[in-house]
């Protein structure tokens, strides 16, 4: 069963993303780190499933993220 656009927010939120104001375009969200300016952008409402490609990029921008903050 595939993730709700709205689980990937929550990823993003708990890795320290913040819905960036005034950005994004229809169902276009911008999400931003504070920290190192890592920038995720998803397309959806809340209730759609995730498309496989959407999954992998808010993986890839939280491990760019953690990368650039010196997590690993």
């Amino acid at each position: 069963m595939p993730r709700k656009i709205r689980q990937l927010i929550a990823d993003l939120r708990r890795n320290g993303f913040y819905l960036s104001t005034g950005r994004g375009k229809g169902s276009h969200r911008l999400f931003v780190d504070p920290y190192t300016n890592v920038q995720a952008e998803l397309s959806g409402h809340d209730g759609d499933d995730a498309q496989i490609y959407q999954e992998k990029h808010v993986k890839q921008k939280i491990a760019e993220a953690k990368q650039k903050r010196g997590e690993a």
